[in-house]
């Protein structure tokens, strides 16, 4: 059915109501009336009560419709049946049940109206319908709004609240699009009238609105045309998210085909006639106004005309000849006799004046120093046009007649002039437009994320515009003693101004630009739709927001190349040196304002990581300069051979301790099945051992290299509160950390700690003898470290019990105080180490084997051993009376129980002094034994 039949449909729905409301004659009394099940409802008789009007309850109703001396609500909880169309034929009125319940919830009278109204769901909603066909399909629609309260118009206007589309296009949805009424499917009327006994439903709702709001590229088919693959992929994934479906070139029944400019410079063949042939920038402007676009402002084909291609534009010219227009074709006629005509007077080079800019082909017309800036589409380049000297000499038969000097500056003119251009593009093509869409319907990015963005960005702008003013007027004003220098002299303080909050929190800008690019569609899709710009150059917001980054570097190098040109009588060539000095003091001074600031922002990360780190590690004055790995030679801090981090900071040196992944390893690998199986933490990954104040770091020793030491140094520190001072030695583990720059560096910042300028004073170089370091028992390769975890695991294992157990004869028998016990436990375990040398291995083996043998027998310990066996290897099978395949004692050498190595309990019930108890018993019984 034809739209035009359906808007009469509209039409006739209204006016039978208006002329059976003004045939109706409702008198000013009221009463509620509780039809059928409506009456058996006490949540409904209650909201009935509050509007203190007569209720009554029936169950038809009809026999009060005769009664015309009260305007009686009827309240049904069913819209459909014989008793509803009696009544809704009467001049009473119709409520729901939900419509009561609203009503009675907000305290509002009795409504006066002229239709049925089971809910307020839609009350104040005013809706226009476009691209239905279907004549009962939009009655069913009109009857559910009118039930819910809503009002429906033909045209839209002023008071419309919603476009309820069937499809994306005509002139409503133009319309809507335009003045951003809310285009709605369907499914939101259906999804309102299947929630009508819901008293909280109404379709202001704006989680309600965004679900079933009409998807931009709904029943439209997409063909992506000229696209790299990956592109393609992207652009596809979008246009499904958004209602459309992707499809080939050669579909019938295509209806957009979306180009990209850049790649195609023919209209492409097409199998359907229906389809509209548009540019990339359609697609991603829809997407952002969440509605689409009007294809006639992006056509494919009006872009190759812009382009002057003739060859398009005859092509065109023969597929619209059987087109009955005659004026247009001739309009087209006359461009193409104009683009020939300019053609001829131009010459034979004009042409590449209309082609798409390369920034690779254009670069070598531009500029000697091959700066990116030269080859950038500036908007602010027509700027340029009133400085006629500057114009003159583009050529390059002109620019042989200038000097190296003017040659150089007029670059430097242009590559600042295309610089401020990307600067006024990024204000005015994103800042801008984004600033003013914040707190409105259509916001973008809210005001905190356009700040971080943005906010430090104004400042190089206004600066650089500056700047090119007075450059521009020395290129007018040329001579060739004219002072270049003393520009970026007067504008250097406010360079040091500018750019740094900007240089240092870039990357901070890149995150959130990055972010917000990723979580929200319709920014994504603005930043699209700008980047089609010419002015853009088809960069990026991210590459345009680098080129601050990348501009005081490219100015240094043109005032050198314009220094080289200068003779050392010229005024200007001591203003040059001084500004260059002052170009590069900027960017210093930009450099270590960055790494101050991300210093303090890494001194969070690393305070995280430490265990037991002091709060006070964390402060506004303090920030990260470099961190090394070493080992302690010494055994004031951790103790020898431990692997130590070291963290230098502004005023401040911590010292950590790096836990190794060997320590989450299994304690026993007898204990692996059973029930004692347990790990260390898996903690922060340095543990924290002291904190040293760099003024109290009296000397920093270099100790000179030699085979046996390598890369070791010594900290001489004394605190106020200490008489004696305390050497600390380190040899450094990291390859990729210089000895002598890192002393160098700790030196430095030791003296800002002190206020001192020369920080040689406190470096001093020695030979290890001299400080008594010794390096031959630390062990660093591979296998040393396996063989000291092996005997660090055997130590736990065998000889931990006896050293308990000899902690327990020292307190209980022979009353030696129990420091005694841990120093000796401490030399057992040092005795055990692979770092002691061979010697002093064997004779702590053979200390620990000799209880095991029998001063009595011959036999050589080697086969006591072998014959022995240890309490903890007992089968559970033999703790009875015995098996016939198990060797007697006699035949077996057993340890006396003085000194069979028991287990410690792991039981957390079991105390220490009742462990200390069992031992003292068992040495008094084998005592009595002997």
């Amino acid at each position: 059915m034809e739209e035009q039949s359906v808007h009469s449909s509209i039409s006739d729905i209204n006016s039978e109501e208006a002329v059976r409301s003004e045939l109706m004659i409702i008198p000013r009394k009221k009463r509620i009336c509780l039809v059928g099940a409506a009456g058996d409802d006490p949540a409904l008789g209650a909201a009935a009560q509050q509007f203190s009007v007569p209720v009554l309850k029936s169950e038809t109703g009809l026999e009060h419709v005769e009664d015309t001396t009260y305007c009686t609500y009827f309240i049904l909880k069913e819209f459909e049946g014989p008793e509803y169309d009696a009544l809704h034929k009467s001049a009473h009125r119709i409520l729901g049940p939900t419509a009561l319940l609203q009503l009675a919830e907000k305290k509002d009278s009795l409504p006066s109206i002229n239709r049925p109204m089971y809910t307020q769901a839609m009350v104040g909603t005013v809706v226009v319908f476009t691209g239905f066909r279907k004549k009962d399909e939009l009655t069913k629609l009109i009857n559910m709004i009118h039930n819910m309260g809503g009002s429906i118009r033909k045209e839209m206007g002023a008071k419309v609240t919603h476009l309820i589309a069937n499809c994306c296009g005509g002139d409503k949805y133009r319309y809507a699009v335009t003045f951003r009424v809310p285009i709605m499917s369907m499914e939101w009327v259906t999804a309102l009238w299947n929630a009508k006994d819901d008293i909280s439903s109404y379709g202001n709702n704006e989680e309600l609105i965004t679900t079933y709001k009409l998807k931009p590229f709904f029943g439209a088919r997409v063909c992506f045309f000229g696209f790299p693959e990956e592109e393609k992929r992207h652009m596809c994934e979008v246009l499904q998210q958004q209602g459309g479906e992707s499809t080939e070139i050669d579909d019938p029944n295509c209806t957009h085909v979306v180009v990209d400019e850049s790649n195609v410079n023919a209209l492409p063949d097409l199998a359907s006639v229906r389809a509209h042939i548009v540019k990339a920038e359609w697609f991603w402007t829809s997407v952002q106004n969440e509605g689409a676009a009007d294809e006639k402002e992006y056509l494919f084909e009006d872009y190759l005309e812009s382009v002057l291609s003739p060859t398009v534009s005859a092509r065109r010219d023969s597929q619209q000849a059987a087109t009955p227009s005659t004026a247009s074709t001739r309009r087209k006629r006359k461009r193409l006799a104009e683009t020939l005509s300019s053609l001829v007077q131009n010459g034979a080079d004009s042409p590449a004046l209309h082609k798409r800019r390369s920034s690779i082909s254009d670069a070598g017309h531009l500029s000697v120093s091959g700066s990116f800036l030269d080859c950038t589409t500036s908007p602010d380049k027509p700027l340029l046009d009133d400085i006629p000297e500057v114009e003159a000499v583009n050529t390059d038969s002109s620019r042989k007649n200038l000097s190296p000097r003017h040659q150089v500056f007029l670059e430097l003119v242009q590559t600042e002039s295309n610089y401020v251009g990307i600067l006024s593009t990024i204000m005015t093509l994103f800042k801008f437009p984004l600033e003013d869409l914040i707190d409105t319907t259509g916001e973008l990015l809210n005001c905190t994320e356009a700040k971080i963005i943005f906010g430090n960005f104004p400042p190089i702008y206004e600066v650089h515009k500056k700047m090119l003013e007075e450059l521009r007027y020395s290129a007018t004003h040329w001579m060739e003693d004219i002072s270049i220098g003393n520009i970026f002299l007067k504008f250097a303080p406010d360079l040091v101004k500018a750019y740094p909050p900007y240089v240092n929190f870039f990357e901070n800008t890149k995150e959130m630009l990055d972010q917000c690019d990723q979580n929200k569609p319709r920014f994504h899709a603005f930043l699209k739709v700008c980047q089609t710009k010419p002015e853009c150059g088809r960069q990026s917001l991210k590459e345009l927001l680098i080129k601050p980054v990348q501009r005081l570097p490219s100015i240094s190098l043109l005032l050198n190349d314009i220094l080289k040109h200068t003779n050392k009588n010229n005024p200007d060539h001591s203003a040059l040196e001084l500004s260059i000095s002052s170009i590069k003091e900027v960017m210093t001074y930009i450099n270590e304002d960055k790494r101050k600031t991300e210093g303090q922002l890494v001194m969070f990360d690393i305070f995280n990581e430490i265990d037991n780190c002091p709060p006070h590690l964390v402060s506004s004055h303090r920030s990260f300069i470099g961190k090394c790995d070493v080992m302690e030679l010494s055994e004031g801090l951790s103790g020898r051979g431990d692997h130590l981090v070291l963290f230098l900071f502004t005023d401040t040196l911590e010292i950590c301790k790096k836990r190794s992944k060997a320590f989450n390893s299994l304690k026993s690998p007898n204990t692996a099945n059973g029930l004692h199986t347990t790990k260390l933490s898996q903690g922060k990954p340095y543990k924290h051992i002291k904190m040293l104040s760099l003024s109290t770091i009296k000397k920093v020793v270099d100790i000179r290299e030699t085979d046996e030491c390598h890369k070791v140094f010594a900290l001489m520190v004394r605190s106020n509160q200490e008489l004696k001072e305390k050497l600390f030695s380190f040899t450094i583990t990291d390859e990729d950390v210089n000895k002598t720059n890192y002393l160098r560096t700790l030196c430095r910042q030791m003296a800002n700690t002190v206020c001192k300028a020369d920080a040689d004073t406190f470096l001093i170089s020695l030979d290890s003898h001299q400080l008594e370091i010794d390096t031959s028992d630390v062990a660093l390769g591979t296998l040393s470290k396996a063989f000291k975890s092996l005997f660090h695991n055997f130590y736990l294992e065998y000889m931990d019990p006896y050293v308990f157990l000899l902690n327990s004869m020292c307190e209980t028998t022979l009353h030696v105080p129990l420091p005694f016990a841990s120093r000796t436990r401490m030399k057992v375990g040092r005795a055990f180490s692979s770092n002691k040398t061979p010697s002093k291995l064997k004779r702590a083996m053979s200390t620990m084997m000799s209880p095991f043998g029998s001063t009595n027998s011959l036999t050589p310990a080697s086969q006591q051993l072998s014959q022995m066996r240890l309490a903890s290897c007992n089968n559970i099978n033999e703790l009875g009376n015995g098996g016939s395949g198990s060797p007697s004692r006699d035949d077996v050498l057993v340890a006396p129980m003085s000194v069979q190595p028991t287990r410690k309990a792991k039981c957390s019930s079991l105390s220490m002094a009742s462990l200390r108890r069992n031992c003292s018993e068992e040495v008094m019984q084998n005592k009595s034994d002997l």
